[in-house]
């Protein structure tokens, strides 16, 4: 025979309940222990539940008063854990905020403030210029191929201005870059005409280094195909470019040679009261334009190169390339 659950004995396990929860709620100092204390007594199989669980064996008089009891508790407590969440997460701001404050009047930690290296100043102002001028910056591999390297610009196998760009050649047939003339190649290769193109970057040549000479140097190039285009249009380029480099100068073209332009020229600028020889040019050789598939009965093209080096020493009145590559503050500094 069952023994019968009085309404008393239900109403006291609930207030006890009530009061043991919410003393632990208040104690509690973290999100997750407060979240396990919701399980303990307001969950499915929490103490709250287990209470009522007993109400079936009450008589059908005294059951609401226990129900309207229950969830008197249950409001109570779940109010208490919404506070006391609300109370957590605003304590957990207000120390992230208070470790994170920044003391404004403190003296900062000093740090000098760095500058481009003069190479990367002196190629960045002569980009500038040929951006102006409506020219686009094209990139390519520094390791290259012999066609790309040399065969595409006109150079034959046994011709000796290959001597003139002696490189570093690779165990896998490649070689290092002597020129950024290859990236032209490869840049015609995947554009039609109009081309107006400016190609800087690293070269690498077997040179002895000296005071003017180095294995490892940075290049501009230029390159332009159209149909009309003609020597004067290349003058008239390099006269633009070489007044914004170095103001009103006088300038002079020499006949010399290179085999991926016919004709072609040294420019010479008129500096300090001498000569100064500062880049090769010349209009594109019609074999080059054939290798690309360009025909030259149709387009033309101009083609200039110089040294950032050159021009930056020149610029800077430095007396000893190797200084632009030693890394002494010293010198950096400066600039």
């Amino acid at each position: 025979m069952s023994i019968p659950v009085q309404s008393n004995d239900l109403e006291a396990q609930l207030q006890s309940l009530r009061q043991e929860a919410q003393e632990a709620i208040a104690s509690t100092d973290t999100l997750d222990a407060l979240e396990q204390l919701r399980i303990k007594y307001l969950g499915k199989k929490g103490s709250v539940s287990r209470v009522l669980g007993g109400m079936g064996k009450l008589s059908p008089e005294e059951r609401p008063k226990i129900g309207a009891l229950a969830n008197e508790v249950k409001e109570a407590l779940q109010g208490d854990l919404d506070a006391r969440r609300t109370a957590l997460q605003d304590a957990a701001i207000m120390a992230q905020i208070e470790s994170e404050t920044l003391d404004i009047t403190m003296p900062g930690v000093f740090r000098p403030q760095g500058h481009g290296h003069p190479l990367t100043q002196t190629m960045n102002q002569m980009i500038d210029v040929f951006v102006g001028l409506g020219y686009t910056v094209a990139t390519g591999p520094e390791m290259e191929t012999d066609y790309y390297n040399f065969e595409a610009l006109n150079f034959q196998p046994d011709h000796p201005a290959r001597d003139m760009q002696d490189t570093l050649f690779l165990p896998n047939g490649n070689l290092l870059r002597t020129h950024t003339s290859s990236v032209q190649i490869r840049y015609m290769e995947e554009h039609e005409p109009p081309v107006r193109i400016i190609s800087p970057g690293r070269c690498y040549r077997r040179d002895t280094v000296d005071a003017t000479h180095s294995a490892v140097f940075h290049q501009l190039e230029i390159l332009a195909v159209d149909e009309g285009l003609t020597f004067t249009d290349l003058r008239g380029t390099l006269k633009v470019f070489l007044e914004a480099m170095f103001g009103d100068i006088e300038i002079r073209l020499r006949p010399s040679y290179f085999p991926f332009t016919e004709p072609s020229a040294e420019v010479d600028v008129r500096w300090k009261g001498r000569w100064l020889e500062v880049m090769g040019c010349g209009m594109v050789d019609p074999n080059v334009l054939k290798s690309v598939g360009y025909d030259p009965e149709v387009y033309t093209g101009f083609a200039a190169g110089l040294g950032v080096e050159r021009i930056a020493m020149v610029l800077h009145q430095i007396d000893d390339i190797r200084r632009l590559y030693a890394s002494d503050l010293r010198f950096l500094r400066q600039f």
